[in-house]
C-alpha cells in the first residue's frame, strides 16, 4: 500500500486541480471513524460532505452491495428495474409526492427538476413561462443550469455566458420574492436551510408565504433537499418541519448510503409532463444504485437514525453553543439536527486545520461557517470528544 505522502504525490502529478485538497488520503472507514494512508484515525464531522449518513460502510449498505453485485450491476432503463421500483415506492410512501426520477448526483437531480418545471409550464401556461427563482447564497450543483441556479457569484465566474431565465433573491425575505415573481415565472427553487451558502435556516412564515406566492403566479414549489433531506435535520425530510409541501423535490448525497445517487421527485399531474425522450439517465437508477439505497434507507426509517439525529443534533447544538459563550470571536451557532453551522468573526480556514492535526475533521464554508455534517449515527461521547478538540484549538486561536 502507498502512504500519504506518496499518494499525494501521485494526485498531484495527474489530478486536475479543481479542488483545494486538504492533505489527508483515507484509506478506510467505519462509522464516524476515518484512517489514512499511514493508519491515523480520525472522527469524521464532515462524512463526505453528508453522504455517509449511516456511517462509513454500514453492514447493510455493504453487504446489499455485494449481493447485487454478484447478480445484476446495470441494465438499460429501457427496463423495468425490481429495484428502482421498490425504492421510488418507498420515497413517494414517506413523502408528500407521487412519482420518482433516478440519477446519479444532486446536480443531476436539479437540472431534471429545472427541464420538468420548465416542460409543465410550457405545457400549461406557454413558451413565456421559463424563468427560474433561486436564493442568495444558494447551491444547486455544478452543471451549467444549476451553477447558474445557484446564487453565488463566485460560482459563475469564468463560465460565462450562463443560461438564461434566472433570478435571484435574498433569502427569507419575501418581500423580495414577492417583488420579483411575475407571469414569467414557473418555479421557485430553495433549499429549506442553505448549506454551502453558510448553514442558513429558512423560517416558516416565509416558506409558507413561498408557497402562498408561488400558487397565486402559477408557480411551481421545488426544494433542493440534497443536502438537508433523508434524516440530516431530525426529519426524514426537511420540508416536514415547516409544514410546506413542495411539487418538485430533490433528493442525493445519503440517499446511497455513500454510493452515488440522486432523485427528483414530483407530484402526479406534473409528473406527467414528462413523456418518453424528454429525459433520462443511462446509469440513473441502476440496480447496484438502487439496492445499496434501499437498504440505506430501510436502515434510515426502521434503525431510530433520524430520531438520532434530532436528539444527538440537539445535544451537540447545545455544545456548541456553551463554545459560542466561550469564545467571542464566535458570531452565532444555528442548524437543524445535525446540519448546524458556527458562524466567526474571521475566517474558519485555521481552526478547521488545528482540529485536523488534531484527529477531527470538519469543514468551513462562506470563509467563516464552521459546518458539522457527521454521520447520523453518532453518540453523544462523539460529540464530547469532538468538541473537545474544538474547543482545545478554539483556545489556542483566543490566547
Amino acid at each position: 500500500m502507498m502512504n500519504t505522502k506518496e499518494i499525494m504525490e501521485l494526485g498531484e502529478q495527474y489530478l486536475m486541480r479543481n479542488v483545494g485538497r486538504i492533505p489527508l488520503a483515507p484509506v478506510k472507514g467505519e462509522g464516524a471513524r476515518l484512517w489514512d494512508a499511514d493508519g491515523r484515525e480520525y472522527l469524521d464531522f464532515v462524512s463526505g460532505i453528508a453522504v455517509n449518513s449511516l456511517g462509513h460502510c454500514h453492514p447493510a449498505v455493504v453487504d446489499a452491495i455485494c449481493r447485487q453485485a454478484g447478480k445484476l450491476i446495470h441494465c438499460s432503463n429501457l427496463y423495468y428495474i425490481e429495484q428502482q421500483a421498490r425504492l421510488a415506492r418507498l420515497l413517494v410512501e414517506n413523502s408528500a409526492l407521487d412519482k420518482a426520477f433516478f440519477c446519479n448526483s444532486g446536480a443531476e437531480a436539479n437540472e431534471a427538476a429545472i427541464k420538468l418545471a420548465r416542460k409543465y409550464a410550457k405545457l400549461k401556461e406557454g413558451a413565456e413561462k421559463f424563468e427560474i427563482i433561486t436564493a442568495l447564497h444558494s447551491f444547486h450543483g455544478r452543471t451549467l443550469a444549476t451553477v447558474t441556479a445557484t446564487g453565488q457569484p463566485k460560482y459563475h465566474k469564468g463560465f460565462e455566458p450562463l443560461p438564461q431565465g434566472f433570478k435571484y433573491v435574498p433569502f427569507n425575505d419575501l418581500a423580495a420574492l414577492e417583488k420579483a415573481i411575475g407571469p414569467a415565472t414557473c418555479a421557485v427553487l430553495l433549499e429549506p436551510v442553505q448549506g454551502e451558502g453558510g448553514v442558513n435556516v429558512a423560517s416558516r412564515h416565509y416558506l409558507e408565504g413561498v408557497q402562498m406566492l408561488c400558487r397565486e403566479h402559477g408557480a411551481l414549489l421545488i426544494f433542493d433537499e440534497v443536502q438537508t433531506g433523508l434524516g440530516r435535520t431530525g426529519r426524514f425530510l426537511a420540508y416536514q418541519h415547516f409544514g410546506v409541501e413542495p411539487d418538485i423535490l430533490t433528493l442525493a448525497k445519503a440517499l446511497g448510503g455513500g454510493f452515488p445517487i440522486g432523485a427528483m421527485l414530483a407530484k402526479e399531474d406534473i409528473a406527467a409532463a414528462f413523456q418518453p425522450g424528454d429525459h433520462a439517465s443511462t446509469f440513473g437508477g441502476n440496480p447496484l444504485a438502487c439496492a445499496a439505497a434501499l437498504a440505506a434507507m430501510e436502515e434510515m426509517l426502521l434503525g431510530g437514525v433520524v430520531e438520532n439525529a434530532a436528539s444527538t443534533g440537539a445535544y451537540l447544538y447545545e455544545k456548541l453553543k456553551g463554545l459560542g459563550k466561550k469564545y467571542p470571536f464566535v458570531k452565532e451557532v444555528r442548524g437543524l439536527g445535525l446540519l448546524l453551522g458556527m458562524e466567526l468573526t474571521m475566517e474558519g480556514k485555521e481552526i478547521v486545520n488545528g482540529c485536523l492535526e488534531r484527529g477531527l475533521l470538519i469543514n468551513c464554508v462562506n470563509n467563516s461557517v464552521l459546518r458539522f455534517i457527521p454521520p447520523l449515527t453518532i453518540t453523544p461521547d462523539d460529540v464530547d470528544r469532538a468538541v473537545a478538540v474544538l474547543d482545545q484549538v478554539m483556545g489556542r486561536k483566543n490566547e
